[in-house]
């Protein structure tokens, strides 16, 4: 995969919700769920879904490089 690529499935995808696994500094890795809200030339915005309604941003490079894991989510039917 690359960056146009990976800019292209998130641009398609806003307004959506995913799990997202972040694998940060010194092996801390935080999971959380939110909504692709916005999608720029460099960056993309997650509105994280919890009860403080965080706003978080990453490079399309954190999901090439797998630091940032993108998981849709399953609905039950």
């Amino acid at each position: 995969m690359n960056i146009s690529k990976i800019r292209n499935y998130i641009t398609k995808n806003k307004g959506k919700s995913f799990l997202f696994k972040y694998k940060g500094a010194r092996n801390q890795v935080e999971e959380f769920s939110g909504k692709i809200i916005e999608a720029y030339k460099s960056i993309f915005i997650i509105k994280v879904s919890d009860y403080t309604n965080r706003v978080k941003s990453f490079s399309y490079n954190d999901v090439l490089t797998n630091s940032l894991e993108i998981r849709e989510i399953a609905l039950k039917k």
